[in-house]
This record gives structure tokens, C-alpha cells and sequence, in this order.
């Protein structure tokens, strides 16, 4: 008896929920091992992680906030790879959109709230843009592969802003490594009182809904999607490729400037050193685990929130390593990638006579 993969002949239509739901399942059995080394029972540390934050306001509310960036940069990655380019720099554009978002805020105390948090908005939209186009015109002009160049990118934008705050945008008052604060009429108003969800929650899930509504609802989605299909099929049936891959480029730029300026305007008042941690690099994990679709960017977003949350609250009941979330995250990954082999193939039993 041998096993082989061969093509499917047609779509797996259910595989998109399956998957998912089993590289969650092959997860948490790989996760065991890290969690008994500790000597703690696998089963409490994930009811604490998965299910704790869910019963506290707090922790759920928490779980909402954290879930805000990565929404964003799961819709962005999601946009880019559907349309077929691959932005491996939602980190870096969440940077510059950042940067954009703390050198205007402090200047914006003579206008209405209401302005001045479109203002920053606009801010994140034209930093996140403007550095997604470098890397988009070396695709669509010389064919340069954007995986290199989003991806070396990232680490430019983190030197950017340490050099920034090292530097010019050196807190003035305190000394410390960080940019002046904004002015309130740039600061995004809490939604929920005494608690730090704010209105970038509500940005992040228009742009998920009106991102959904334009790449399956729309000519220009389409469009994109034909192109993420097959280049040469889109360049046959006469689609300008070049162009819907910059605009797919952009547009992903962009929202993940968003997700950016949101952490700005929202939660940390000013530019820091460390005011990503990552969300960017884990938009990939949000948009792959979500099936490359936006709705599944969306779930998969609020579930690596629930982990993040969680596995605080793990650490401080069991004494895990608080980076046990990252290990869930980092596994699912990978076993994400694996599974998605299934969608385009499937397992075929031969018995030899």
C-alpha cells in the first residue's frame, strides 16, 4: 500500500472551513508538549488562554483592542494576495503610517476632533501608501520580485523610527525615546467607557467590510482576483495586470498605514520604539489561517487576539512563559502552510497486488 497526492479535479469548496479548523487542532497538539514540559496540564493552560478571555468584560474588551491592528494587517496582506502580490511588508507600512500619524498629531490643537481624526487617518493611509510604492514600481517596471523587496523594507522603516526618536523626535521634556504626545483633537475617542477600546476598532472593521465589499463585490475586485488567479490568463483576456497589481499594492499599503496610525491616535498617544510589536509580520498568520479571504482574516484576527490575551492571563495563573502565545502563533503558521497543500490536492490510497 502507498499514499500519493494528485490534483483535484475540482475546488474543494468545504476545505476552506476544514483546514482551518484543523491546523488549530494540530496546533494545540503541538503546543501540548511545550506546555507538559513545564509540568502544568495542557488541558487548564488552554481553558485559561481560549475560553478566560471570553468570560471577563475586561479581558474580552482587551482581546477586542489587540485584535484592531491585526484586522487591519490581515485585510492588507489579505488584498495584496489575493490580487497575486505578495506583500510580505505590512510591518513596515504599519511603521511608516505611524510616522506619518506622530509628526502631524501634535500639530492639530486648533482643529475639531472630528477633523482631526480624519486627519489621521489620512496620515497612516498616505505613509503606509508611500512605502508599499517603492517595492510596487520595482515590480510592475522591472519585475523586481516584491517578496525581496516589502520584505527588506521592514527592517528600514524599525531603523527609520529608531533613528527618529534617537534623534530629531526625541522627547523634548522627558528624555525619553519617544516623539512629543499628540493633541487631543487627534486622539480617537473610547468607545467603551474606562477601558481601551477606541473608535480605531470601528476603522478597522469598516475597512474590512468596505475591503470584502470591494474585492467580492466589485468589477475592479474582479478584476484583482483574476489577476491573483493567473497573470497570464488576466493578460490574455486583455486585463491591465501592471496596474491592478500597483493598485493592489497601494491598497494594501494603505490599510496597513491605517493599522498604524490607529495605534497612534488610540493607544499610544506618540511614536515609540517598540509600538508594533509585530502586528505586521502577523498579518501574514491572520490572512493565511483566514484562507486568504477577508471574513476569515477577520475570525483569525480575533482568535490570535484571544491567544495574546490569553496567554497573559496563563502566565500569571500557571507561571508559563508569556511567550507562549507566540509559539501558537508561529506553530499555526507553519501548519497553516502545510494544510494548504490539501486545497489543490488530495491523498490517494493505491494497493499494490
Amino acid at each position: 500500500m502507498s499514499l500519493r497526492l494528485v490534483p483535484r479535479v475540482r475546488p474543494w469548496r468545504t476545505g476552506a472551513l476544514i483546514l482551518p479548523l484543523l491546523a488549530i487542532l494540530v496546533t494545540l497538539m503541538l503546543s501540548s508538549g511545550v506546555v507538559l514540559a513545564t509540568g502544568v496540564n495542557p488541558l487548564s493552560v488552554f481553558a485559561e488562554i481560549f475560553i478566560e478571555p471570553l468570560r471577563s468584560n475586561y479581558s474580552f474588551l482587551e482581546s477586542l483592542v489587540s485584535a484592531t491592528p491585526l484586522l487591519l494587517t490581515g485585510t492588507a496582506v489579505t488584498i495584496a494576495f489575493r490580487s497575486g502580490y505578495y506583500n510580505i511588508g505590512a510591518e513596515g507600512q504599519l511603521l511608516a503610517g505611524a510616522i506619518c500619524a506622530a509628526g502631524i498629531g501634535p500639530h492639530l490643537g486648533s482643529w475639531p476632533a472630528p477633523i482631526g481624526i480624519m486627519v489621521m487617518i489620512a496620515a497612516g493611509v498616505v505613509g503606509g501608501v508611500g512605502w508599499a510604492l517603492i517595492p510596487a514600481l520595482l515590480r510592475t517596471k522591472f519585475n523586481i520580485d516584491e517578496v525581496v523587496t516589502t520584505l527588506l523594507l521592514n527592517p528600514t522603516a524599525t531603523l527609520l523610527v529608531n533613528g527618529l526618536l534617537n534623534g530629531p523626535w526625541r522627547n523634548p521634556e522627558t528624555g525619553f525615546n519617544e516623539s512629543p504626545r499628540i493633541v487631543i483633537a487627534a486622539e480617537f475617542p473610547e468607545i467603551v467607557d474606562r477601558s481601551r477600546l477606541n473608535f480605531g476598532f470601528i476603522v478597522a472593521v469598516v475597512v474590512a467590510l468596505l475591503a470584502g465589499l470591494v474585492m467580492h463585490r466589485s468589477v475592479l475586485g474582479i478584476k484583482l482576483r483574476a489577476v491573483g488567479l493567473s497573470r497570464d490568463g488576466a493578460r490574455f483576456a486583455g486585463l491591465p495586470v501592471e496596474r491592478l497589481l500597483m493598485r493592489a499594492a497601494l491598497a494594501s499599503g494603505g490599510v496597513a498605514g491605517i493599522a498604524g496610525a490607529c495605534l497612534v491616535s488610540g493607544i499610544q498617544y506618540r511614536l515609540t520604539e517598540g509600538i508594533s510589536g509585530g502586528f505586521g509580520y502577523t498579518g501574514i498568520i491572520v490572512s493565511t489561517l483566514g484562507g486568504i479571504h477577508i471574513a476569515g482574516a477577520a475570525c483569525a484576527a480575533l482568535l490570535l487576539a484571544i491567544v495574546n490575551v490569553g496567554s497573559s492571563s496563563a502566565n500569571r495563573v500557571f507561571g508559563i512563559p508569556a511567550q507562549l502565545g507566540d509559539v501558537i502563533a508561529g506553530t499555526l503558521l507553519m501548519v497553516t502552510v502545510a494544510l494548504l497543500l490539501f486545497r489543490k490536492y488530495r491523498i490517494v490510497v493505491s494497493r499494490k497486488s
